[in-house]
């Protein structure tokens, strides 16, 4: 803390400046200046300080945030990353690094996958020089041209990066004659939407307003450990449920029964709940819808009344004073007073920033010690402002600028009135003011300068602060500041009566969702990403509450992730049992381990998690077109079960397990090899080696001679053909007993015949064309008949000679390669 611990009584003064004997301060613009101020806290007083911020110590339970609830069944998708915006080269010629977001290959993105939004304009002007299907006609006033096969080029081409890209020559006409129109066109205007789109998701990932406040909430219940969780459900975060939950001696909390949920019109941003008069009231922010709900501690929630905002909601808040009113904030700068009995009031509007000029829509409002003034905040500074005073009354509370010491750049985030408890700890004017480097402590008799400054050193900026009641009189109180990337400090404010409200103690860090990953079994890559990548969702929700268990003050916190996951982990006050003044050294308080509870309670929420399917992806890249290469090929319709079972693991990205391929097929014996008609030899040797040769013989000789022997004859066969057998039988063709000379003849050519059989005679024209078989015959019939041939009588001769030359044909025209 750079500011004194007390404050001087004579700087609260009950009139203006200069009219009582107090000194004028009015040259002051900071406490920088005060800092000289002589010190009315003793040294007693400052050890008695140091022994209870030992004494406030909260000891985790556990090491790290445990799951309540299983996890949503909707798939979570975490949005584009800074990898995914911004630009990979960037300018070297600048000094300093700078953001630059990446149009060029977005547009590209969105023009492939988006192109029957990008160019559906510029089709139906074209419409009239193209058609999808059908052939190309022609004109003498018009030309029309079939992209039916540009389409298909299109269908193949692969985006940057891929080796085997290739553009074909239609493609490259049709960007020649297209490009003019298509880049001044298209580009053009779809190149300024995105570089606004972009802007915009670039902001939101730096900070993200919507959730300003925290969208989860504790209600007390009908004990003082029963009590409700309300939180949003859903992919779209747009079901609120109320849980109930108990807790138990140990301080773990316990689900009772299935929660209670009402559907909503839009996702849910904030949730707020007050206790007033006894009547507790549950507020709640969307988008543009806002709704008020009274909440028993016996009955269910009763709506009373949902409310339209057209310009958007950015803030809601509950009045501490009287019960049912709200105050609410728009973008466009309106903030209105709304209660279910007499409706809406505007109370103040303004379209610009308080300070200085800033782009930031952002508004909040809450309450003060009066019930009829309320602060007005935006990015830079708070305001005050009197509901029953003139249009624009008011003055500056809060203002970025030298007077809090600001640096630059600085932003206000999040206000919260501190005086709601009541719990006589901290003054009832005091207010919270959080930026993104700072925390400030405001009270309404002092303007502009701060009670308390101190740096919080979040890495992400803080969005969400909730004041607990202190666990035990006379204790400080404790306050949560979450950030938006998940981290928690807690922190203890007190300053009861005439002193300054301070720190008690040093802050105290909590466990992030991160660090329960130690808790959760070891998986695969895959598996494990997806498991890191959803506790490193951004928390959009804090809640808390305080309880007693075995006498020992009992911390209960929960989280909301944005991926709708509820988390909670239990603290213990940790007791110091020396005295105020042993000088020895306390002894620090042990090391949080994991139970088996925890354990088990991690790896069930995990297998929900897994069955979980994930969030499609954004963008995919295209496949190689395969209607050219595979357009004959048809897929089988009956493929078995294996195949079936290959395609089902591969559509689904998992491993291909045993029972993917049935059941493994049974052990049979080979078949016995079966003879073809073919196989003769095979036949005759088996026939022989079983006693069986001459019947085997003697049945081949039958089958020869029957039906199907004469059936393998050809169909023209002449007395010519006949006689020349014979006659080439004996003098050309070699023995019948000797080996075939040829491959291609079969195992009957080498087994002897009888000498009149017709297979024997019909063996020579084999190797012979058919367009010669004519001539040879003819020449062949010519000749003289051997007188040595055995069996051959000049009677036989002559009778067969005499039909062969009456029964041939006439001498046709030699061929070039005659025989």
């Amino acid at each position: 803390m750079d500011f004194p611990s007390s404050l001087c009584p004579s700087l609260f003064t009950a009139g203006p400046l200069g009219t009582s004997d107090a000194p004028d301060l009015s040259f002051m613009c900071s406490w920088r200046d005060a800092l000289t101020l002589p010190e009315s806290q003793s040294q007693d007083a400052k050890d008695a300080v140091l022994h209870l911020a030992t004494n406030l110590l909260w000891e985790p339970v556990v090491p790290g945030p445990l799951p309540l609830l299983p996890p949503a069944p909707d798939p979570w998708d975490p949005g584009v990353t800074a990898q995914d915006i911004l630009f990979r080269g960037g300018y070297h010629y600048r000094r300093q690094p700078q953001v630059v977001l990446d149009v060029t290959e977005q547009l590209s993105r969105f023009l492939w996958d988006h192109g029957d939004i990008a160019f559906a304009p510029l089709g139906k002007l074209m419409l009239e020089n193209f058609k999808l299907e059908g052939a190309r006609s022609r004109s003498k006033k018009m030309t029309v041209v079939s992209v039916k096969r540009l389409l298909q080029d299109l269908g193949g081409h692969q985006p940057w990066g891929c080796p085997w890209a290739c553009i074909s020559h239609r493609q490259r006409r049709f960007s020649i004659l297209g490009g003019p129109v298509l880049s001044r066109s298209v580009s053009s205007l779809l190149g300024k939407l995105l570089h606004e789109e972009l802007t915009l998701r670039w902001e939101r990932l730096l900070l993200d307003e919507a959730f300003t406040g925290g969208a989860l909430a504790w209600v007390p219940g009908r004990t003082a450990r029963v009590g409700q969780v309300v939180y949003p459900a859903g992919g779209a975060l747009d079901k609120l449920c109320f849980q109930e939950v108990s807790l138990t001696s140990g301080g773990n909390p316990r689900v009772l029964g299935d929660p209670g949920c009402i559907q909503l019109r839009g996702p849910v941003r904030q949730v707020v709940t007050c206790t007033v008069q006894g009547e507790t009231l549950l507020a709640v922010r969307s988008d543009y819808h806002c709704a008020v709900w009274k909440v028993g501690k016996q009955e269910p929630p009763t709506p009373l009344q949902v409310l339209q905002v057209e310009k958007g909601a950015t803030g809601i808040s509950l009045s501490p004073h009287l019960p049912g009113e709200l105050a609410i904030c728009s973008r466009s700068g309106a903030v209105c007073l709304w209660t279910p009995e007499d409706g809406l009031q505007q109370v103040y509007k303004d379209s610009e920033t308080l300070v200085f000029r800033d782009p930031s829509p952002w508004r909040w409002a809450d309450f003060t010690a009066h019930p009829r003034v309320l602060t007005v905040g935006d990015r830079t500074g708070v305001k005050i402002v009197d509901t029953q005073g003139p249009p624009g009354c008011g003055l500056l509370l809060f203002r970025g600028g030298a007077e809090a010491s600001c640096q630059k750049g600085e932003r206000v985030l999040v206000t919260q009135y501190l005086g709601q408890a009541n719990s006589g700890c901290l003054p009832p004017t005091l207010h919270l003011v959080c930026t993104q480097f700072s925390l400030y402590l405001m009270d309404e008799r002092l303007p502009l300068v701060p009670v308390l400054k101190w740096d919080h050193g979040l890495p992400s900026p803080p969005l969400l602060t909730r004041l607990l009641p202190p666990p035990s009189p006379g204790c400080p109180q404790p306050l949560l500041l979450g950030g938006q990337g998940g981290q928690l400090q807690l922190l203890h404010l007190t300053g009861a009566g005439s002193s300054t409200p301070r720190l008690a103690g040093p802050p105290q860090s909590l466990p992030s969702r991160t660090s329960s990953l130690s808790a959760f079994p070891l998986l695969e890559p895959k598996s494990q990403g997806q498991l890191q990548e959803r506790l490193k969702a951004p928390t959009i929700g804090l809640a808390a509450t305080a309880t007693h268990c075995a006498s020992v003050p009992v911390l209960l916190v929960f989280q909301l992730s944005e991926a709708g996951d509820v988390f909670f982990q239990p603290f213990r006050l940790h007791q110091d049992p020396e005295p105020p003044g042993d000088p020895r050294l306390t002894c620090p308080p042990p090391t949080p381990s994991w139970t088996p509870q925890a354990i088990t309670r991690c790896s069930r929420w995990l297998e929900a998690l897994l069955e979980v399917p994930p969030a499609p992806a954004v963008w995919v890249a295209p496949t190689f077109s395969h209607r050219r290469l595979l357009g004959r090929m048809e897929p089988q319709k009956d493929e078995g079960r294996a195949p079936r079972g290959l395609r089902a693991a591969m559509a689904e990205e998992r491993l291909l397990q045993r029972r993917d391929l049935g059941s493994p097929p049974r052990a049979e014996p080979p078949p016995a090899p079966e003879s073809g008609p073919q196989d003769e030899l095979t036949e005759r040797l088996g026939a022989a080696w079983e006693g069986q040769g001459a019947a085997w013989w003697e049945k081949r000789q039958g089958r020869t001679s029957g039906p199907e022997g004469r059936a393998r004859r050809p169909k023209r066969r002449t007395q010519l053909s006949n006689t020349f057998s014979s006659l080439t039988s004996g003098l050309d063709l070699p023995d019948a007993s000797s080996p075939p000379h040829s491959p291609n003849q079969t195992s009957s050519e080498a087994r002897p015949h009888p000498t009149g059989t017709p297979h024997s005679q019909e063996l020579w024209p084999q190797g012979i064309p058919s367009e010669r078989r004519q001539t040879l015959r003819s020449y062949m019939a010519k000749l003289p008949l051997p007188k040595d041939t055995p069996g051959h009588t000049p009677t036989a001769a002559s009778q067969q000679h005499t039909p062969a030359l009456t029964g041939s044909r006439p001498h046709r025209k030699k061929p070039r390669m005659g025989f």
